[in-house]
């Protein structure tokens, strides 16, 4: 009976030093064990060397995918698609008037467009206030940003077709095929050297 008690108090003290061990172990590696269970982050583009200044926060994902087929609006009513503009390099900017880095951010657009005009580049605004005024004041604000064009999406879908989930303001950069190459959530400066030089590196892409 003592020989059992024994045995029994051996295994017990034997289980209670592995357990310690191997928390010991554990704790010890717990750097490696959580690195190898995190998701590889995916992969970018050549693009992503102009992830710097202002642009700092682009993303540039290396598998592409085409632009949604969702249907918007332009100026006057008419139904407009990403595919309409194939062929040139598009610079697609979801705004709204209620957002304020999203009108802080415009007049650099409106420079962008201004430097980049007669050639196969579109800066295109598209509007997602969801309410008539809201749609007068965007018409009203956007004409004093000169060249840019209007165009909008009442229904505030578009936000949530695109890589940036929702975020405002958000822009996207399609190549002359219609791929979204580049994406970018949050205020930037789009006349800086760093946006042209993407730009540049776009257009200069064989169509």
């Amino acid at each position: 009976m003592k020989g059992s008690k024994a045995a029994g108090g051996a295994i017990a003290a034997a289980l209670v030093i592995g357990m310690i061990v191997g928390a010991a172990l554990l704790y010890a590696n717990r750097d490696a064990f959580f690195k190898a269970a995190a998701p590889e982050p995916p992969a970018k583009s050549e693009l992503a060397r102009f992830a710097r200044g202002s642009l700092a926060r682009l993303e540039t994902p290396a598998a592409l995918a085409a632009a949604p087929t969702y249907v918007f609006k332009t100026r006057d009513g008419a139904d407009a698609t990403f595919a309409q503009f194939r062929g040139k390099v598009v610079v697609v900017n979801l705004w709204a008037m209620w957002c304020a880095p999203c009108r802080t951010e415009m007049p650099t657009l409106a420079r962008l467009a201004e430097a980049y005009a007669g050639r196969d580049l579109v800066v295109l605004p598209i509007n997602v206030d969801a309410t008539e005024d809201g749609l007068a004041d965007a018409r009203s604000f956007i004409d004093v940003h000169e060249p840019l064009p209007l165009y909008s999406d009442m229904k505030f879908q578009l936000p949530f077709e695109l890589p940036g989930e929702g975020k405002m303001p958000q822009t996207v950069l399609l190549d002359r095929q219609g791929r979204i190459r580049a994406h970018f959530s949050g205020e930037a400066d789009w006349s800086s050297p760093e946006a042209r030089a993407l730009i540049d590196a776009l257009l200069a892409e064989p169509a």
